[in-house]
């Protein structure tokens, strides 16, 4: 029987706590050894997010997986921090009639009883990194209502002493692009309004779409 591992870090943290890719590989080199699996190649992604689709170690790792394989992964933190993501390669795994071993959360889905909790630690999964982006967002909040300094000092501000003292010129601008959005401008084309109008970010440097966002969500924050 061959097995497939991946394994996976998004930070340096993670690293630190344990769970590093050397870790993880020690790991499923260990249960293939006692569960009589040939490992054929571990595939890693390393800094990259659980949240996103272009993971090429993962794209491997599922391309070289055939029927009677198993994917081998650490925890499904690993493999994905969404459902929709979950039931996805859930779904690709099945067709290719490749089994799931999760180290962790001990899940092989050789067996039906295997697939429902898989299924549901998805589930679960996805609720933890909702739980975790609704706290920051709310501590974001409560920093932002009493004035003090809650990230990079945003545009329409200046930090003084810790805490965040308003820039009129900066601010009347943000006024402006909020009701540019609120009227359906899109973001590239307030972004390049802002550029013809020689008006520069923060740290001095051009507007982008995904600048324009961001400060849009802060103000909402």
């Amino acid at each position: 029987m061959k097995a497939v591992g991946y394994i996976r870090v998004s930070t340096q943290g993670q690293a630190e706590e344990g769970v590093s890719l050397d870790a993880q590989k020690a790991k499923i080199e260990a249960w293939c050894l006692a569960n009589d699996y040939e490992l054929a190649a571990i595939y890693e992604d390393a800094g990259i997010s659980g949240t996103r689709a272009d993971r090429e170690g993962l794209h491997q790792a599922m391309n070289n997986t055939t029927k009677g394989d198993a994917l081998v992964v650490y925890s499904l933190s690993r493999l994905t921090r969404s459902t929709k993501d979950m039931l996805r390669l859930s779904e690709e795994l099945e067709r290719r009639g490749t089994d799931l071993v999760s180290l962790t959360e001990k899940i092989d889905t050789t067996t039906a009883a295997g697939k429902m909790v898989f299924r549901m630690l998805a589930v679960l999964n996805e609720f933890e990194r909702d739980q975790i982006a609704e706290r920051t967002k709310a501590a974001l909040s409560h920093k932002k209502a009493k004035g003090e300094k809650y990230a990079p000092v945003p545009f329409g501000y200046k930090e003084v002493e810790g805490r965040l003292i308003e820039v009129k010129r900066e601010a009347k601008i943000v006024a402006e692009i909020l009701e540019q959005r609120e009227q359906g401008s899109t973001l590239a084309a307030i972004a390049d309004q802002l550029n013809t109008r020689g008006i520069e970010g923060k740290r001095g440097g051009k507007w982008y779409a995904s600048t324009v966002s961001y400060l849009i969500k802060r103000q909402a924050a």
